[in-house]
């Protein structure tokens, strides 16, 4: 049996203004084509009914062109929810890989996202030097920056 990873998915009420802030922050590049689906079909997988999606595939940086994915979706009804936080049960975040944090915190926090915490650092024995800060996306969803040397 082959298992390959293929995309992480997040559900948003402006599918472009988010997919950008990824683009614009992280990188990453929209894998065309632009989705726009519905039908049975998605009812049945999605198990919502009436599902009508819009949105786009963008590839994470750092592993070529058939990389992973962020899968950036808006549903045409999408419910709001609790504000996440790191220690919540399920999904906590995404981390990026960086050469310079501070850059990125900067541009993130220029592009609409907001600090969690503050940076820190930690030498884990036989790893490395951590250093690392978990911010929000625009969204509210959790994103760790870190950086290993």
């Amino acid at each position: 049996m082959k298992i390959k990873y293929g995309h992480t998915n997040i559900i948003t009420k402006d599918w472009k203004k988010l997919a950008d802030f990824y683009q614009t922050v992280f990188d990453c590049v929209p894998i065309p084509p632009q989705r726009d689906q519905k039908g049975s079909w998605l009812d049945k997988g999605t198990g919502v009914k009436n599902a009508h999606i819009q949105g786009m595939h963008l590839l994470l940086p750092g592993y070529g062109e058939n990389g992973p994915t962020l899968e950036i979706y808006q549903y045409s009804e999408t419910l709001n929810s609790e504000k996440s936080i790191p220690n919540k049960q399920g999904f906590g975040h995404i981390a990026f890989q960086l050469d310079d944090i501070n850059e990125v915190l900067e541009l993130a926090l220029k592009n609409g996202a907001s600090k969690i915490g503050v940076l820190s650092e930690h030498y884990v024995e036989n790893v490395g030097l951590l250093k690392f800060i978990y911010i929000a996306d625009p969204d509210g969803n959790i994103i760790e920056l870190q950086n290993w040397s």
